[in-house]
């Protein structure tokens, strides 16, 4: 079992080995012309990644605050004195009374 993990280390370091010889020797054949052209590449494109983080940052932010600014002004209608609000109120205080009257005194109710 040792022989085969051996070997596993063994072909590891020569692919690596390969590899980085290759990509080495990749890069070596650039010449300055090119060198520069993907420098700037890379830096465009880093430029480009700035603008798309900012503007998908804008919009996610724009969002959430007309969520809150459109949950802000319902609770504040909600609790206004318009005439609907306080028939709901008013009816639910009424029935509210009326079964606290009925918990007080369910003999009264039973005589009937």
């Amino acid at each position: 079992m040792s022989d085969f993990a051996n070997l596993t280390q063994t072909l590891e370091d020569a692919f690596k080995k390969v590899f980085t010889n290759y990509m080495n020797s990749w890069h070596m054949n650039e010449t300055k012309a090119e060198k520069a052209l993907s420098d700037r590449l890379a830096a465009e494109n880093f430029n480009n990644v700035v603008w798309y983080l900012m503007v998908m940052i804008g919009m996610f932010s724009f969002i959430i605050v007309a969520i809150l600014v459109s949950t802000v002004k319902s609770k504040r209608r909600e609790h206004s004195d318009d005439p609907y609000h306080r028939y709901i109120e008013e009816d639910w205080t009424a029935k509210l009374k009326n079964q606290i009257l009925i918990m007080e005194n369910p003999m009264a109710n039973c005589e009937h």
